[in-house]
Order: C-alpha cells, then sequence, then structure tokens
C-alpha cells in the first residue's frame, strides 16, 4: 500500500473574493474528470490488491471517500486556478465543482456550518413566490457549505430533525425575512425576473436557471422588496418577455436554452407553487419541471429529459400531477422517483455524511405448526411522509407492542442518513423496517389499477437491471431486507431481482383484495420468496382480520401457515393495529404469531425446505479468538459501528465459529468487512477462510480469499451438510486488528 498525504499552503493571508489555488484534475479514461481544490484533499491511498486490479481511494475534507481503480485514471494534473472564496473562507461551489460520485444519489457537501441561520416561511407569511426565491437562495448558498435551513411544512416540532443531525441554529426574524437574504447576498450574483402572470410555470424556468448561475428568481413584487431592503441586484435574466402560455412549450424552452448546462443526474418534477426540493435542485444545478404524462404534448418533452438519465445511477425527485402515469413513465426509462415534493433542507440534512447505524435484529424461535402472520405499513416510499407524518406517528403509544413492519425509504442513506438513524435509535425489537415501492425510489414493474392497468412498464434487461442493481446498494446501506413491490412482477422481474439483489430476504407484491383469482405466491431461483399482501392497503382492522381469516379458518395445525397484509397508514397506525393480536387470537386461539417481516420470510424459507440466513436462529451459539468486543456483534443482523466484533490483539488474526446445534445444508455465506461499517477501507480483513463441520472436530475449508479490498464477502458454494462453521482470519486490517461487522450463513433442511 503507498500513501500520499497532500497539502496545500496559502499564503494569501485573508482570503478575499477570488485567490489563486492549486487544483488537482484527475481525468479518466471514460472522458470524466474530477477537479478538487488540493486543500480539500485530506490523503490519496493506493492499495495493491495482488492479481486484483490497483485501486486509488482518496480522501476529501467534505467526508467523500472515492474510490477509483488505478486503471480508469488517465492522467493526474496540478494546475493554478482563480477561486471564488466567501467572507467565511469558504471556496464558492458552482454546479460543476460538485463532487458526485456515480455511487451517489446526491453529492458530497461540506459538513453544516457550526450554526445555521433559519426562517420560518409560514410564519413569516411569504407569498409562494418568496418561498420559491427563499429555498433557491438555501441551495446557493449550501452548495459552498450549508448555512441555511427553512421551516416550510411545520407538521413535526421544528426541534426535531436539527436536533437528530446535531445541529445549532440561530433564527432571523419573522418579521424581516429579508435579512436572510442581506447575509448572504455577496455569493448572489444577480436575479433570474419572471412572471406567472401568463403561467406559473415561469417559477420553475426561473429556478433552473437561477441555480446554474448563482441568481434568485424573483418577481417585479419582490425585486421591489429586495430593494427596500438595500439589496439592488442587477438583473442577468429577464424572462419577462416571453409570451409561452402551455407547461409543454415552457419547458421545451428549458430544454433547448439550459438543459445542457443542467445536470442529468438529478431531475426535479415539481408543482411552481411547492418549493419545498427547490434547494437541492438549485444546489445541483437540476432542471424544475413540472410535466404530466397524460398530456402528450408534455410526455414529448418530459421523455426528452428522461432519454437523458443513466438507468442505475440516475433518479427524479418530487411527484407527478398523476401517480401511475408519472411514475409508470420514469419506470420505462429505468429510472425511479423518490416521492418527496413536501421534503425540506435536503441540503442539510444530506451534507451530515453519515453511516447508517442499523439496528441488530433479534434472534427468533424455532419453527412450529403455527399461522405466522405480519402486518406492513404503507406510504414508507415518500420521503416526505417519513420526515412529517412518521415522525409523529411513530410516536403512538401502539408502537412496540407488537411486531410491526413499517415501510421507509433507502433513499434516505444519501439525502438524510440521520433520519434513518433516528428511527433505527427509538425502534423496539418489534419494529422491522422494510423497503417501500419498490426499492431505491418509486418504480412500477407492473400497474394493475385505473388507466393502463395490466401494462408492464419495464419487462427485463438494460433498464430493469441497472434499477435493481441501484436498489441492491441501497438497501444494503440501509438494512432494509424486504420490498413492496408495486404491483405485481413477472417472471423475468422475479429473476432480475434474484439475480441481482442478494440482500434481500423477500418480495411483496399487491393483491388488492381480489376476491377471486388473487396472486399467487412464488419462489425464484429457488431462494427468494414473493409473497401477495392479502390485503393491500387496508384501513380498517377488522378488514385485515378478516382477510387474513380466508385462510386462518383453514389451518388444520398439521403445517404452518403464512399471512401477510398492507394496513393503510392514514387510517390505521399503531394504536389501532395492536388490536390485531387479540382478533386474531380469537381466530384459532393459540395458534396465531404475530411476528416482523424479516422472520416472517425466514420461517417461510424453512417451512419450504429453501436456504434461509440461520444465523437468526435463537439456538445458535457464538464463540471466538479473544475480544476487545462482544462475540454477538459478529452474527447480530448489524455490521454498523457500535455492532463491529473486534480482535483483542493487534497480530492480524481472529476466529468466530457459529454452532447451529443441527446440521444444515450449507449453500452461501456472507462476510461484512469494517468498510460495510462505515470504516476506512484499510481496515478490511484482507485473508481468511470459511471452513464448515458436522462435529467441531474435523473441519473442510470451503471458501479462501486472499488479498480481498471489497467491503463484503457474498459466496455461493456447493451444498454441504454442517453444523458448525468458522471464519478464520489470518491477514487483518493494517492496523493489525481483526473486525466483523457481521456474518450470515444460509442453510436449508
Amino acid at each position: 500500500m503507498k500513501k500520499i498525504l497532500l497539502v496545500a499552503t496559502l499564503s494569501i493571508g485573508a482570503l478575499t473574493a477570488h485567490a489563486q489555488e492549486k487544483v488537482m484534475n484527475i481525468q479518466k479514461t471514460n472522458g470524466t474528470n474530477t477537479q478538487t481544490r488540493v486543500e480539500d484533499v485530506k490523503e490519496m491511498d493506493f492499495l495493491d490488491a495482488g492479481t486484483q486490479p490497483a485501486t486509488m481511494i482518496m480522501k476529501t475534507t467534505n467526508g467523500a471517500l472515492l474510490r477509483t481503480g488505478v486503471d480508469d485514471v488517465e492522467m493526474i494534473t496540478f494546475a493554478d486556478t482563480v477561486l471564488n472564496f466567501n467572507k467565511n473562507g469558504d471556496r464558492i461551489y458552482e454546479v460543476n465543482d460538485l463532487c458526485w460520485p456515480d455511487d451517489r444519489l446526491l453529492p458530497y457537501f461540506f459538513p453544516p456550518a457550526a450554526t445555521l441561520r433559519t426562517l420560518d416561511m409560514s410564519a413569516a407569511k411569504l407569498s409562494d413566490e418568496e418561498r420559491v426565491m427563499f429555498c433557491t437562495l438555501q441551495g446557493i448558498i449550501n452548495r459552498t457549505r450549508p448555512r441555511i435551513l427553512l421551516y416550510n411544512h411545520n407538521e413535526e416540532p421544528q426541534t426535531t430533525w436539527p436536533s437528530a443531525h446535531s445541529l445549532k441554529t440561530s433564527a432571523v426574524s419573522t418579521t424581516s425575512p429579508y435579512t436572510l437574504v442581506k447575509l448572504f447576498k455577496d455569493e448572489i450574483n444577480g436575479l433570474v425576473l419572471y412572471s406567472n402572470e401568463l403561467s406559473n410555470h415561469y417559477s420553475n424556468l426561473a429556478v433552473t436557471i437561477a441555480g446554474l448561475d448563482r441568481l434568485l428568481p424573483v418577481t417585479a413584487d419582490i425585486k421591489a422588496k429586495l430593494e427596500k431592503n438595500g439589496m439592488d441586484f442587477p438583473v442577468v435574466e429577464d424572462l419577462t418577455g416571453l409570451t409561452l402560455t402551455s407547461a409543454s412549450n415552457i419547458y421545451n424552452y428549458l430544454y433547448n436554452n439550459y438543459w445542457g448546462r443542467c445536470n442529468h443526474r438529478l431531475l426535479i418534477n415539481e408543482r411552481p407553487n411547492i418549493p419545498y426540493v427547490h434547494d437541492i435542485g438549485a444546489a445541483c444545478g437540476s432542471a424544475c419541471v413540472w410535466l404530466d404524462p397524460r398530456n402528450s404534448a408534455e410526455k414529448t418533452v418530459l421523455d426528452k429529459m428522461l432519454r437523458a438519465m443513466t438507468p442505475g445511477r440516475d433518479f427524479v425527485l418530487g411527484w407527478y400531477p398523476e401517480e401511475r402515469s408519472g411514475v409508470g413513465e420514469a419506470t420505462q426509462f429505468g429510472l425511479s422517483t423518490v416521492p418527496g415534493d413536501f421534503f425540506e433542507n435536503a441540503t442539510v440534512y444530506s451534507a451530515v455524511n453519515k453511516p447508517v447505524k442499523i439496528a441488530p435484529v433479534p434472534k427468533r424461535p424455532k419453527l412450529e405448526n403455527k399461522v405466522y402472520a405480519t402486518v406492513y405499513i404503507s406510504d414508507g416510499d415518500n420521503i416526505q411522509y417519513c420526515q412529517h407524518a412518521m415522525a409523529k406517528i411513530f410516536e403512538q403509544s401502539g408502537r412496540g407492542k407488537i411486531p410491526m413492519n413499517w415501510t421507509i425509504s433507502p433513499a434516505l442513506a444519501d439525502i438524510a442518513p440521520m433520519m434513518l438513524n433516528y428511527y433505527y435509535r427509538k425502534a423496539t425489537t418489534n419494529d422491522c423496517f422494510v423497503s417501500g415501492p419498490s426499492g431505491m425510489g418509486y418504480a412500477m414493474p407492473f400497474n394493475g389499477l385505473g388507466e393502463g392497468s395490466g401494462t408492464y412498464y419495464n419487462s427485463s434487461g438494460p433498464k430493469l437491471t441497472p434499477y435493481i442493481q441501484l436498489t441492491q446498494r441501497y438497501i444494503e446501506k440501509a438494512g432494509l431486507r424486504v420490498i413492496t413491490i408495486w404491483d405485481n412482477i413477472s417472471s423475468a422481474q422475479r429473476k432480475a431481482f434474484a439475480d441481482n439483489c442478494p440482500y434481500l430476504y423477500g418480495l411483496t407484491i399487491n393483491d388488492y383484495e381480489r376476491q377471486n383469482g388473487r396472486l399467487a405466491y412464488a419462489v425464484q431461483s429457488g431462494w427468494l420468496p414473493i409473497a401477495p399482501q392479502y390485503p393491500c392497503y387496508r384501513g380498517d382492522i377488522d378488514g385485515i382480520t378478516d382477510f387474513f381469516n380466508r385462510d386462518i379458518k383453514n389451518f388444520k395445525g398439521t403445517a404452518p401457515m403464512f399471512v401477510t397484509g398492507q394496513a393503510d397508514v392514514w387510517n390505521l397506525g399503531p394504536d389501532k393495529l395492536v388490536a390485531l393480536k387479540d382478533k386474531l387470537n380469537a381466530l384459532s386461539p393459540g395458534n396465531v404469531n404475530i411476528v416482523r417481516a424479516d422472520h416472517w420470510f425466514s420461517y417461510y424459507n424453512e417451512a419450504k425446505h429453501l436456504p434461509f440466513n440461520i444465523t437468526l436462529l435463537q439456538d445458535m451459539e457464538i464463540t471466538s479468538s479473544p475480544a476487545r468486543t462482544s462475540v454477538k456483534f459478529a452474527a447480530d443482523g448489524s455490521p454498523s459501528e457500535g455492532y463491529i466484533w473486534i480482535s483483542k490483539t493487534t497480530d492480524g488474526t481472529g476466529w468466530v465459529q457459529l454452532d447451529f446445534k443441527e446440521p444444515f445444508q450449507i449453500s452461501r455465506y456472507v462476510v461484512r468487512h469494517a468498510e460495510a461499517s462505515g470504516l476506512d477501507p484499510h481496515l478490511n480483513s484482507r485473508d481468511f477462510t470459511v471452513e464448515v463441520s458436522l462435529d467441531g472436530e474435523t473441519w473442510t475449508t470451503v471458501g479462501t480469499h486472499t488479498d480481498n479490498t471489497s467491503a463484503v464477502t457474498d459466496a455461493s458454494i456447493t451444498p454441504v451438510d454442517a453444523q458448525y462453521v468458522r471464519v478464520n482470519v489470518t491477514n487483518g486490517g493494517t492496523d493489525g486488528y481483526v473486525r466483523i461487522g457481521d456474518i450470515e450463513v444460509y442453510g436449508a433442511h
């Protein structure tokens, strides 16, 4: 391993508006370039992985950890360039300066300032156009470093999320809101002047232009208010002469004149009078539109934009005039939508760049001839729900009294990782988090309702597979083992999930309470179960009980039975769901167990003699070589820091042994290393073996790994009967300690 420390010294004294800086430019073989101020690079490491390609890792001061194959780097050059700085000495970032790796939904922003200035826009009684301007200001300023936090929705207490992110705030008076603009006026280049008299879509056009050039989108009335407050910005772009009236013509004008300058990583589809996500759009230099694919002219414009985006990397943020046509349109292009038209402060919360701290998973008892029931709580795919309504619903006293499955968005792993951590921290062992439809963002492989019903939007191949690979990365980052699919999936789609999403325990599909011809259970590729929700999106406890009873009434007690359904969160939250326990027990006294989704799929696979994660079993015994941390952390369902097994010695060796108390046919093992815990990649175990035994005395090696640099080792093996599995590390991290984030072993009877 070679390590290069890069340090740049400035001899210019107090930074002024412009300064000459040394910049490092990385030119890649695919033609892309990454330009970074040398002072922002903490160190560069070159890992030599033997027969594997050498890897370059660059660590920067904004928390980015950029990993690139050395063969992919064509040239590294250093050049002097003139950069802009604000009065605090921060380099003012333009759209093209952002560090935005292909494996992240959003760019890396620098950590928030010590104190953020806040404004309650509702209390200030701002107009829609003023809110658009303030949210755009927030994005432009926060691109350099988050310093502005805005309150809009005010559904949850204002302290909830700043406190969860450990942020200090200082409020701007709601009687003089334009003070907030004055605080940052030196970072604004001017104005985009527009009028909504002909169409309110001009707001979105103005926001798009403003984000590209550090301008404020203003009407004549707002311009006058700025001047009244002592800010006479120049008008850089004047849109008031345009006479376009239709959405299609206005956004076609945007496409022809500005789309080429916009990033194509993120598209904002947002109603012009709802500016909540304009901050992240302006910060990223994204186009902001409001297009309805049910209108042929608008569909033409939207499709031109979606076609320019990359499946498996890019996404749409916001919403659509109609749900299924909008989500379906993006799905056709292999893109997902992250619903979030009322999500606030993405530029602030995404900048608190912390790993998700996944909670340990409770062990489960032995499988019995019982009815296993599980219930999913709807709407967690919507990040505005996760931010607002869920924060209140999660506080209901019924939560934790019976197992419940909370849908939540894996996109939060980048957009607001501390939001996920907030829910994990407050969760009980009866709270299980699962992905909403249909993975990383809302995609709709099949539409089962309304206009277009019966349509498969994306069947397989070059558009679907990248989306599922993206989903795999984000459900693993977020710790979500189950995905709810809306609405159904074909055999080809099932195979794509099985081939590309090994983190899954199972999928659910939506039955919509079919009386006849209900959707059938299926198992894909011999391991991935697909279970229909019966009922789906039900808003009354008696309805769920009735549909479950259509199966439970036939329970004979000679084999396990499985029932699953979905609750409409707006009508059936935890306080009402707790009644399900007594209602189901009354149907078949002593025979119904309500369980978490991860346990439910584990039981299901075991009952069907399919492979399942046998480290979930309550009877498993785990031992290890001397350690600094509890041995249970080596297989507790969480790879996160704080739940890692760490060897006691620093000689680079250590072992962990699992005893399952009875033989299983072992077919797969997964070892999550230090990097999967959010730690430095240098701390990954490099050399280790995996061994199996029937008696704990005679061992057979089923996997040998040398020069490992990966965060996760996931290996399928020729099935072998074994009761014991041992991971034996002979060359741990560079500091000499062995770290194991989590071990999984898959077996079947």
